[in-house]
């Protein structure tokens, strides 16, 4: 085994030679690692288990001085002379643990005092004009601070940046700022609005009783003047409007042809409020009439109602066009003995279509609607859904769409991200390259940074889809040509591109081959995302975020409760680092419990 080892390494030399000087013992450890797991090894470690010898089971880090650990033992035991040639060694257990922290503080930085793990967050588009939010995050304890490039604009990036700096600088500790690309991200596209409706909904408690009746401003056609009090305005006649007194009830048939009330509780200058105590659904041909008879106008027709966001109604076995452009003409297919229109979508990315095949699966969503592609034509996919709830789900426009049995040849970077990258060379001191797949997209984000003058910018490959992860060695070995590397598992993307049931699967085996690289890991999507959005986290996540101990920064997604979310991962995380490095557990004394007085005394 030993000699298969170092035949690899030698195998790829020429390539080494390539490398980072900073990173050429991690590449030799890490080619050791890759043959090593390339047999079934479970056998041998259980023949090296019985007899109390390391099992190489965490030798990651190491490869190569564990096993000549392990053959001097066992030469000893056998009475046989051996002395390794220690030049092969790349690594010990020791000098690696250091090279991994010495890569790590070189792209994001040293870890605070109080905990070894770095929390990156996310930034919210108020962080470009709300300074005290930045300022909070800062003290809160945020080491990393992330800008998205797939939103925003450049104005806000630099702004969102600029109050970074600000509040580390008034906090007097440091914060880098990651800014992501926003890569060829595959999306529905828009669709077209729904009708126009208005849904009145009061409050009610468990036992269907109204809390809070729903309050209403009724204005004139075209005003904008909000009637104050109003969570919902519409318009009307304006003649009509004037005519309406305190106390008057005013009765409308709904969009579903249910009886309803409304009650004039306040009138200002901008309208009038008026309370609905039942759901009502108000539609373009809702007519509203007054109760109290007397000058007329009596009724109104009601104008100014929002329309409802575009969604597609799919059910298991629908058909969907996936299109190449939004205003595909309408196909129709018999269904129930009558012509109905197929269900159709536009992508952001039409060329996709000569990458895939038909029978490869498609997700949306997030993987909440899955189909499989029965059919290629010029102008659109033919999409059979396959996995949907049995009362059918909802497609929006937006929507990431994932494709993760086809070889996309989509580049890493895009013509905006190359603009794009402007900015983040100037602002940013850690670039992150969502979508890559092969090792020619790093050396295009490489390129960029050397014409840029930033070819010393740290780089963090997302990986996010299941090309990265099958290609995640070629990758590694790549993003060591630069001084400073680290990769991030996207759980997101890459459950759905993976499937669910793999991703624990998945994400160790990223786990073990950035451990034998020496590569820094950012553990991001949905940690502790309940409590950042409701502020109550629900038990796995708790769980969830302890296991972000075994990687060297953990990434939090914006919400309303961030503050919380951070202090609750902070503590998290240095309660855990007594009891886990990587995944070697540590036996700190256990201080919950105390022997029973009968078993002391024996």
């Amino acid at each position: 085994m030993r000699g298969k080892l170092l035949a690899y390494e030698n195998s790829l030399a020429p390539h080494l030679e390539n490398l980072d000087p900073g990173y050429r013992i991690s590449a030799r450890n890490f080619a050791h690692y890759l043959r090593l797991r390339q047999s079934d090894r479970r056998p041998l470690q259980e023949s090296l288990a019985r007899v109390g010898l390391s099992s190489l089971g965490r030798a990651e880090s190491h490869v190569l001085a564990n096993l000549d650990k392990v053959l001097g033992i066992l030469h000893r035991m056998t009475g046989k002379p051996w002395r390794p040639p220690l030049e092969d060694e790349p690594v010990g257990m020791e000098s690696s643990r250091k090279l991994l922290e010495r890569h790590t503080d070189e792209l994001l930085g040293a870890p605070p005092a109080e905990r070894a793990v770095r929390i990156m967050v996310t930034l919210s588009t108020e962080a470009a004009a709300d300074y005290g939010l930045v300022r909070q995050l800062v003290q809160s304890g945020m080491d990393i601070a992330r800008i998205n490039c797939a939103h925003d604009t450049a104005d806000q990036w630099r702004a969102m940046a600029a109050n970074v700096r600000r509040a580390a600088k008034a906090e007097r500790r440091p914060v880098r700022i990651l800014m992501d690309v926003g890569g060829p991200k595959l999306r529905t596209g828009a669709l077209p609005a729904g009708d126009p409706v208005l849904k009145l909904r009061p409050l009610r408690d468990e036992f269907g009783r109204v809390l809070m009746p729903c309050l209403v401003g009724l204005r004139a056609n075209g005003a904008s003047t909000p009637v104050s009090g109003a969570s919902a305005h519409v318009g009307v006649d304006a003649a009509w409007l004037a005519q309406l007194e305190l106390g008057d009830h005013i009765d409308l048939t709904d969009a579903r042809g249910a009886k309803r009330s409304l009650h004039v509780v306040l009138r200002e200058d901008a309208g009038v409020l008026a309370e609905c105590v039942r759901t009502a659904y108000l539609v373009a041909a809702t007519r509203l009439k007054r109760r109290r008879k007397g000058a007329r106008p009596r009724s109104s027709a009601v104008s100014d109602l929002p329309r409802a966001e575009g969604l597609l109604h799919l059910a298991r076995g629908d058909i969907l066009h996936l299109t190449r452009a939004a205003n595909h003409a309408p196909v129709f297919k018999a269904k129930k003995k009558q012509q109905q229109p197929v269900a159709a979508v536009a992508c952001t990315l039409p060329e996709i279509f000569k990458d895939v095949c038909v029978g490869e699966r498609i997700w949306f969503d997030d993987g909440r609607i899955g189909g499989v592609i029965r059919g290629i034509e010029k102008n659109w996919l033919e999409v059979e859904i396959t996995h949907a709830r049995d009362c059918g789900e909802k497609l929006a426009s937006d929507k990431g769409i994932n494709l993760p049995d086809s070889q996309l040849k989509l580049p890493a970077l895009t013509g905006k991200d190359l603009e794009d990258l402007a900015v983040v060379a100037q602002e940013a001191d850690l670039v992150g390259l969502s979508f890559v797949q092969r090792a020619s997209d790093i050396a295009t984000l490489r390129t960029g940074l050397r014409q840029l003058g930033k070819p010393d910018l740290g780089i963090v490959l997302k990986i996010e889809t299941r090309r990265a992860f099958e290609n995640l060695p070629e990758l590694l070995f790549s993003a060591m040509a630069s001084q400073a590397a680290g990769i991030m598992i996207a759980r997101g993307d890459l459950a759905v591109e993976c499937g669910y049931e793999r991703l624990a699967e998945v994400q160790e085996e990223i786990l073990w081959a950035a451990e034998a690289a020496h590569m820094p890991v950012i553990w991001a999507t949905q940690v502790l995302e309940t409590l950042a959005k409701t502020g109550l986290p629900s038990r796995a996540e708790i769980t969830d975020a302890a296991m972000g101990e075994r990687a060297e920064c953990v990434m939090l997604n914006k919400g309303p409760h961030i503050a919380e979310a951070m202090r609750t991962l902070d503590d998290i995380l240095r309660r855990m680092q007594a009891h886990q490095a990587k995944k070697r557990s540590l036996l700190r004394a256990l201080r919950a419990w105390t022997l029973p007085a009968d078993i002391q005394s024996q």
